[in-house]
């Protein structure tokens, strides 16, 4: 089963959300682990976030949003 490419303009908006994620657990000084645990989701999906190797539900980046203590749209931002 052959993947579809991400379009380019798509995956710098993964980037720039993942960079916008480890940026702030990095000021809170949280590990991938703890935000995880904080966020109800697994460390893996914290990590391939803020990798930008997958596009993260809109449920996950509530769910990151809400335990980084920062609106959605801090993550999301241009």
């Amino acid at each position: 089963m052959s993947r579809t490419p991400v379009p380019p303009a798509a995956m710098q908006e993964r980037l720039r959300v993942g960079r916008r994620i480890r940026v702030a657990r990095e000021e809170r000084q949280l590990s991938q682990e703890r935000l995880a645990e904080l966020a109800g989701i697994g460390r893996h999906s914290v990590y391939r976030t803020e990798l930008a190797t997958h596009s993260p539900s809109l449920d996950h980046l509530v769910l990151i949003a809400q335990a980084l203590g920062v609106p959605l749209t801090d993550l999301i931002r241009d």
